[in-house]
C-alpha cells in the first residue's frame, strides 16, 4: 500500500519536565492525528488508552466513518448508494481493488468467485466431527481455520498471487461453509452450489433447498440477502477487524486470521447485537408494552437496556439502518409476514425513542441491528445463524484490511503496552519458610 498520510504540523507534549515535539498528520477526511510512535524513546512514557478508542492503529484507505454525521463510506462511496444500486460482489471488488469494476472486470471477478464456491470433497467429513447441536458459529470457527489444511497452496503471505487466490477462495467458500453449518445443525443433507446462480441466490438455495422438491429463487429475498451482505461488508477498525490485523501482523496465514476474526465476532457485544435486538422485541411482545418497557430503560436501577439503538461509533442515525428498515418491509411484505407482531412493536419503539428527549439527548438512534434480526427471521433463519451471516458478509472486509496491512511497508507486529499494577520485584521464598 502506498502511504498517503503527510505531516501537517507538530504538537508539543510536556511531561516529566521534558517537552517534545510530535508530528501531526492529516488524512483525506476526518480529524488530525498525533504520531506518538517515538514518544517512549523521547520521554520514557507510554500512553494509556483502554479499548484504543482514541488511538489510530494503522493508516487505511478502505472505509471511513463519521459517527457524528452518520456517514459510512467504502472507498469514498456512501453505503446507501452501494446498497441501493450495487451488488455484493461489485462491493467486494471495490473493497479489494480500490475502484468499482468495469463490465469486463466485473464479469471476470464474478466468474472467478463462482469457480471457487465448491469445497474440497474431504472437507465435508470435517463437519461430522461436531455434535449435531453444535452452535453454527462454533462450526464456523473450526472449519474456516481448517481451510489452511486443505488449501495450503495459498498460505504464503509473501506471495501476492497466493494471497489473491486465498482471498477469492474465502469470499467464494464462506457461503458454502455457512450453509453447511446451517444444514448440519438442522440435520439436513448438504446442498452443493450452482454456477448459474448469483452469489446471494446460491447461498439461499444451499440453505433452504431440500431433496424432496425443487427450490425456486425468490428475487425479492435474494435482493434483500445481497443488500444485507453489502451493509455488513466492512466497518473500519472494529474489534474483529483489529483482531484480523493483529493476527496478520505476526505473518499468520489468511485462513487463520479470518478464523480469529470470526471468533472475535462471536462475542455478544460485537456480532450478536441483532439477535439481542430480536430477543428484546420478543420480550416486549405487544405495542402496548412499549411504553412501560421504555420507562424501565430510562430507570437505570431496573438494569434494562435498549438493544438495537445507539452505536459505539455513530452518534447520529446509523446510515445502514435506513436501508435495512426498507429491506425489512420489503421482505415482510413478500413472505406475507406483515402481521408479524414484532414489526409494529419495532415501529412503535422506534417512534417513541426518536421522540423522547431521554434518547435524543443520548443520541440513541436505531442501528442496523434493530431491523436485521426481524428481516432474517422472516427469511427463515434461526437466531443462531445471525452472527454466521454477519461473518459471511464481513469476510471481504477482513481480507481487504488484511491485504492492506500485509502490503503496508510501515507495518510491524502488533505489540500493545500496559500499565503494570502488580507486585514489584521480590525474592522467591522456599515453601517451608512461607507464612
Amino acid at each position: 500500500m502506498e502511504n498517503k498520510v503527510k505531516p501537517n504540523g507538530k504538537a508539543t507534549l510536556t511531561a516529566g519536565g521534558k517537552s517534545v515535539e510530535l508530528p501531526v498528520y492529516s488524512g483525506s477526511v476526518g480529524p488530525d492525528v498525533i504520531d506518538i510512535g517515538k514518544m517512549y524513546a523521547q520521554t520514557g512514557m507510554f500512553t494509556l488508552d483502554p479499548g484504543f478508542t482514541s488511538t489510530a492503529s494503522c493508516e487505511s484507505q478502505i472505509t471511513y466513518i463519521d459517527g457524528d454525521a452518520g456517514i459510512l463510506l467504502h472507498r469514498g462511496y456512501p453505503i446507501d448508494q452501494l446498497a441501493e444500486q450495487s451488488s455484493f460482489l461489485e462491493v467486494c471488488y471495490l473493497l479489494l481493488k480500490g475502484e468499482l469494476p468495469n463490465a469486463a472486470q466485473h464479469k471476470e471477478f464474478d466468474s472467478t468467485i463462482t469457480r471457487h464456491t465448491m469445497l474440497h470433497a474431504q472437507f465435508d467429513r470435517f463437519f461430522e466431527g461436531f455434535r449435531r447441536d453444535a452452535h453454527p458459529m462454533a462450526i464456523m470457527c473450526g472449519t474456516v481455520g481448517a481451510l489452511s489444511a486443505f488449501y495450503h497452496d495459498s498460505t504464503n503471505v509473501d506471495d501476492p498471487i497466493q494471497r489473491q487466490v486465498a482471498q477469492h477462495r474465502m469470499i467464494a467458500k464462506m457461503p458454502t461453509i455457512a450453509a453447511r453449518a446451517f444444514k448440519y445443525s438442522a440435520g439436513q443433507p448438504f446442498v452443493s452450489p450452482r454456477n448459474e446462480l448469483d452469489y446471494a441466490s446460491n447461498f439461499l438455495r444451499m440453505c433452504f433447498a431440500v431433496p424432496a422438491e425443487d427450490y425456486k429463487i425468490n428475487p425479492v429475498l435474494a435482493k434483500a440477502m445481497d443488500r444485507i451482505f453489502i451493509l455488513h461488508a466492512d466497518h473500519e477498525q472494529n474489534a474483529s477487524t483489529s483482531t484480523v490485523r493483529l493476527a496478520g501482523s505476526s505473518g499468520a496465514n489468511p485462513f487463520a486470521c479470518i478464523a480469529a476474526g470470526i471468533a472475535c465476532l462471536w462475542g455478544p457485544a460485537h456480532g450478536g447485537a441483532n439477535e439481542a435486538a430480536l430477543q428484546m422485541l420478543q420480550e416486549i411482545g405487544t405495542v402496548e408494552n412499549v411504553g412501560p418497557y421504555v420507562q424501565k430503560v430510562k430507570n437505570k436501577e431496573a438494569g434494562v437496556r435498549l438493544m438495537g439503538f445507539g452505536h459505539r461509533v455513530y452518534k447520529n442515525y446509523d446510515p445502514r439502518a435506513k436501508v435495512m428498515a426498507q429491506t425489512c418491509r420489503e421482505v415482510l411484505k413478500e413472505v406475507g409476514a406483515e402481521s408479524d407482531p414484532l414489526l409494529p412493536v419495532a415501529l412503535e419503539l422506534e417512534r417513541v425513542a426518536l421522540s423522547d428527549e431521554y434518547f435524543i439527548e443520548r443520541k440513541l438512534y436505531p442501528n442496523v441491528d434493530f431491523y436485521s434480526g426481524i428481516t432474517l427471521k422472516a427469511m427463515g433463519f434461526p437466531t443462531s445463524m445471525f452472527t454466521v451471516l454477519f461473518a459471511l458478509a464481513r469476510t471481504v472486509g477482513w481480507i481487504a484490511q488484511w491485504e492492506e496491512m500485509t502490503t503496508d511497508n510501515t507495518q510491524r507486529i502488533g505489540r500493545p503496552r500496559q500499565v503494570y499494577t502488580g507486585a514489584p520485584q521480590r525474592d522467591y521464598v522456599p515453601i517451608g519458610q512461607r507464612k
